[in-house]
């Protein structure tokens, strides 16, 4: 009677836990459309600020701009910083999204420590946050207020400290490791450099050359084209990495929901065996009782 009563509480709290997983699903498949929605909406803009700064780099330029400037190596007297912008959740219950790119981020890290550089460690999101204060690293800004919903205003807040160290030739460079949206079901980690800017070399440009007429001149547009080419990669690492949490969690989930399915299955059986071998055993004693009785 004992374990009857066991596997009917069993039964009990994973029918809530399968309740509550569904929920979490079905709300992840509501927020993963109007995430994927940004994604698509970033993408064009993105490409066409890299068409254009293509289209108007010229090696003289390259000189005069120092986001487009590659600074000197470490060991002929470089700057010897180089800054990493961690892009992570502030949830998880999402398989492991948040851990793939927080081992993508550790990576990084290790190959630029190994060249020579310290590292100026940028987290977004509480996991990434989490993880590093735990190990012990000092990390140079925190934030855990954007969450799933980013704007270009948060991209601009993160980026202008880094546009700035970087122009005043205190970083060497700055990578960003955020979660690719490639599908809701692939998102994997990627460290992606923002500074100094490469534009795409005409080999990598799709369609044909563009014939500018430029007013003012080439170096006036590029001058307000690079920082917001720079901003917009790093808005494209919070829209991306938001939609891949969505999927993620959806997909972890499904395979939470599933799992409690056959669970649930398998305890509902043995508690029906259970307790028909408890009536057939009953039944059983009766009998041999009423036999006893007319003996």
């Amino acid at each position: 009677m004992a374990k009857s009563r066991a596997l009917k509480g069993r039964i009990r709290s994973i029918q809530n836990t399968r309740k509550i997983t569904r929920t979490m699903e079905l709300v992840s498949t509501s927020k993963l459309k109007r995430a994927q929605d940004r994604v698509v909406a970033a993408r064009p803009y993105a490409a066409a600020l890299a068409g254009v700064i293509a289209d108007l780099v010229t090696p003289e330029l390259m000189e005069r701009f120092p986001l487009l400037r590659q600074p000197a190596p470490v060991a002929k007297g470089g700057p010897r910083m180089a800054a990493v912008l961690l892009i992570t959740s502030n949830r998880g219950l999402a398989g492991g999204f948040n851990s793939n790119l927080i081992k993508e981020a550790v990576k990084r890290i290790a190959q630029l420590e190994a060249q020579g550089y310290t590292i100026e460690l940028h987290c977004v999101g509480k996991k990434g946050i989490g993880y590093f204060k735990y190990h012990r690293r000092q990390l140079a800004s925190q934030r855990i207020d954007i969450g799933d919903k980013p704007t270009s205003a948060h991209a601009i807040e993160l980026v202008q400290p880094l546009i700035a160290s970087y122009e005043a030739g205190k970083l060497a460079s700055v990578d960003v490791v955020y979660a690719k949206f490639v599908s809701p079901m692939s998102t994997p980690a990627t460290t992606v450099r923002v500074l100094p800017v490469s534009a795409p070399s005409s080999q990598q440009k799709s369609g044909k050359q563009h014939d500018y007429i430029l007013k003012p001149g080439a170096d006036e547009i590029v001058a307000q084209l690079l920082p917001l080419y720079v901003r917009n990669m790093i808005y494209r690492g919070l829209v991306e990495t938001a939609a891949g949490e969505h999927g993620a969690r959806r997909t972890a989930m499904k395979n939470a929901t599933d799992n409690a399915g056959e669970i649930l299955d398998l305890l509902k059986r043995t508690f029906n065996r259970q307790r028909q071998a408890q009536i057939t055993q009953e039944i059983a004693e009766i009998v041999g009782g009423a036999a006893a009785l007319q003996g």
